[in-house]
């Protein structure tokens, strides 16, 4: 390779392998499918060898292309979080930030989200905010991208090159409905919970499920609604955060089940890839979420 790929190629370049195509990227990138294919060739040219393999058989990197999408991505995240430094540098906080989260936080009143945006957005209202719900799984990999600048959650386990600032716990218990046997139920015993049919959430391991006290699951969610509404149906049990269900148990719909074997907290932390905190818009929403949560910077 004779010179250094534009920058905006690599763009495109990344939001069509993150897309897994020319015609899904589209929308994002707004340009025309033949313009997408003469910005690629531009690609492949300049690096001399393929990054993708399009056609009848589907969208696919090539093994070259995979290689290069991971350095497109460091370099793209470099060249971002410089833009922003210089900016806070000038004093002059604008661009954007990606903040990503899990989803059935918007009722637990222990994580003052919605507080630390509010300020947030009064402070520096030149601040273009995206506020994304995902698993914890693609929050996780979304800020190791920067396709994220940070993310809120619970991660079971935790990615290498993140940095993580603990938050809170939120307490979860598992639930039955009105409509299943065991509501009314007087005398329940650990092993008689333990072989009920239990949703899983679509992120968590075998040993995750196992440490909850199943040894499978009947059902598999990716989204706490989903897993609100198998539990309602009372054919599944299932765990739930605590603000979540508590409007289902006072309307005497939802049931947690032996508290004291069965219920467990997460543990809420804030993510950002290392080396990023020194951008001033992820400062400054950092700060403001602790601020609110009384917690001391790590």
């Amino acid at each position: 390779m004779n010179t250094t790929p534009d920058i905006k190629l690599l763009r495109i370049f990344a939001t069509v392998a993150r897309h897994q195509g020319f015609a899904k990227a589209q929308q994002e990138l707004n340009l025309t499918l033949p313009a997408i294919s003469t910005y690629m060739g531009q690609l492949e040219e300049q690096l001399g060898f393929k990054l993708c393999e399009r056609g009848r058989g589907g969208f696919a990197l090539t093994p070259k292309g995979e290689l290069i999408l991971a350095e497109a991505l460091h370099l793209l995240g470099a060249v971002d979080g410089f833009g922003a430094y210089a900016a806070s540098v000038n004093g002059d906080l604008s661009g954007s930030l990606k903040l990503g989260v899990l989803d059935a936080t918007v009722t637990d009143h222990s994580l003052p989200l919605r507080d630390a945006i509010g300020e947030f957005c009064q402070r520096y209202p030149a601040v273009h905010l995206s506020l994304l719900v995902r698993n914890p799984f693609e929050l996780q990999e979304g800020v190791l991208h920067s396709e994220l600048d940070m993310a809120v959650g619970f991660f079971p386990s935790r990615t290498p090159g993140l940095v993580f600032q603990p938050l809170h716990r939120e307490q979860q218990w598992l639930y039955c409905s009105d409509r299943h046997p065991l509501f009314n139920a007087r005398h329940i015993t650990e092993p008689l919970v333990r072989s009920l049919s239990v949703v899983r959430r679509s992120y968590w391991s075998q040993s995750e499920l196992s440490k909850h006290g199943f040894a499978r699951s009947a059902a598999t969610v990716d989204s706490m609604e989903a897993q609100l509404i198998l539990i309602l149906s009372g054919g599944y049990v299932g765990y739930l955060p605590e603000h979540y269900a508590q409007p289902w148990v006072d309307k005497g719909q939802l049931r947690v089940l032996l508290p004291a074997a069965f219920g467990y907290q997460s543990p809420f932390a804030l993510a950002t890839r290392r080396g990023r905190n020194r951008e001033l818009p992820i400062q400054a929403m950092r700060s403001l979420l602790l601020g609110q949560l009384g917690v001391k910077k790590g």
